[in-house]
């Protein structure tokens, strides 16, 4: 199949795949692929979801598209469903989790000035975080690979170490300008690293004494994903603004930025907007997410399969010196490795897995379905042990014999 019309802005793998159910995807010759990356932690539901095959179809044949000129009624149902479920007030709609991240830059910086009278407004965000690429939310990720070539980035934004409440404070200190910090509660870009367990809830006491917005990224981290619907909830606390999007649709693009508050009322009619954002056909699918997730309780499910997983694979290869750490959240799985194996997705491939590696090529970051099973479960982390620990055998080998990496293997 020919590709050049397409800008080679991914390195694919070799496969295409033509339809999917449940935990599974079947490429365009037959074979079967375990899917333990959900489309990066879109497909929470897994693939063909009866529930939200259904709501597409009876949409589709209604109205797909109106724009935000009109009230959506089920757009309204389902910001009504979401803010009952995070404890927020209202909700802005749009296409992605980009946009989502880029709506709740922009209520900070209106808040700044509306609010807190201030020129220049600042928002602390993280190293080796992620939240998108579009130019604002790109100059917010503290990834410098993905940075390089777009410059100038845009301003306004002062970096903190991920995991530091004292450099956040140091920031409080000497910087009057800020307004707000956007954490991802957990960063899933960079490996599944998970803070500690009081991390945010001293966020949110800072945010209180400084007068800023605490805005959580939970794109990846949302829906279900770590146990809870979001994963502030782990923390008894409540943020001013989070945003949400991946599994939200479960695979119908649809992004939203839910604010409380001060937060709730910053943007008004015409200080913002969205051309898809809310159709009537991605609030209908999300709709039926929402509702499968909360009327099956997968975020229970999620926790406790997330749990029997990462144990897994600690039983397996835990104590395995190539392996760095086995972590979890939820449904949030990273493998952490001593040394480079950005290899592996692809081996995982050959053997009917699908992941990705990540965090500079040392963590095998997996995202499956809520609603894999326990004998899929169990595939996962007895198949992906094995594959591990040959490439491990196979990488020392290498090593041994002074061999360039790859030749033995190809």
């Amino acid at each position: 199949m020919a590709v050049e019309s397409i800008m080679t802005t991914y390195n694919r793998l070799s496969v295409a795949f033509e339809r999917g159910e449940g935990s599974w995807l079947y490429d365009t010759d037959g074979n079967k692929y375990l899917d333990a990356l959900s489309g990066i932690a879109v497909c929470g539901l897994g693939h063909s979801h009866p529930a939200v095959t259904h709501a597409i179809c009876e949409q589709a044949t209604k109205v797909l598209h109106t724009s935000n000129l009109y009230t959506i009624p089920n757009q309204q149902q389902l910001a009504e469903r979401l803010t009952q479920i995070s404890e927020m007030e209202n909700v802005f709609f749009g296409n992605s989790g980009a946009e989502a991240n880029e709506a709740a830059i922009k209520l900070a910086r209106r808040y700044g000035h509306t609010v807190r009278n201030i020129d220049n407004p600042a928002i602390i965000v993280m190293e080796e975080s992620f939240h998108g690429r579009t130019m604002a939310t790109l100059s917010a990720t503290g990834n410098r690979s993905a940075q390089a070539g777009f410059e100038p980035l845009v301003s306004g934004f002062v970096r903190a170490p991920y995991d530091d409440i004292d450099a956040i404070k140091k920031i409080a200190e000497n910087n009057p300008n800020i307004v707000a910090v956007l954490v991802e509660p957990i960063q899933g870009e960079s490996g599944i690293r998970i803070p500690a367990p009081d991390y945010l809830n001293q966020i949110r006491e800072i945010c209180d004494q400084n007068d800023w917005l605490m805005m959580l990224d939970e794109v990846q981290s949302g829906n279900g994903r770590s146990g809870k619907y979001f994963a502030y909830q782990h923390n008894n606390l409540l943020p001013d603004v989070v945003t949400t999007a991946k599994g939200l649709g479960n695979g119908v693009p649809i992004g939203a930025c839910l604010a409380r508050g001060i937060a709730a009322k910053i943007l008004t009619a015409g200080t913002h907007g969205s051309t898809y954002g809310g159709n009537p056909l991605s609030c209908a699918a999300a709709l039926a997410v929402v509702n499968t997730i909360m009327d099956e309780n997968l975020c229970q499910r999620a926790e406790t399969l997330g749990n029997r997983i990462a144990d897994g694979f600690r039983e397996q290869i835990g104590d395995a010196d190539y392996v760095k750490e086995v972590r979890n959240k939820g449904m949030l799985i990273a493998v952490e490795l001593s040394e480079a194996g950005t290899e592996l997705a692809v081996l995982a491939k050959v053997k009917g897995i699908l992941l990705n590696v990540t965090g500079g090529g040392k963590v095998v970051r997996m995202l499956p379905p809520l609603t894999m099973t326990d004998s899929e479960a169990e595939l996962l982390v007895n198949t992906l042990s094995q594959i591990i620990r040959i490439y491990a055998a196979d990488e020392r080998s290498d090593t041994l014999e002074d061999s360039p990496k790859g030749e033995r293997r190809a």
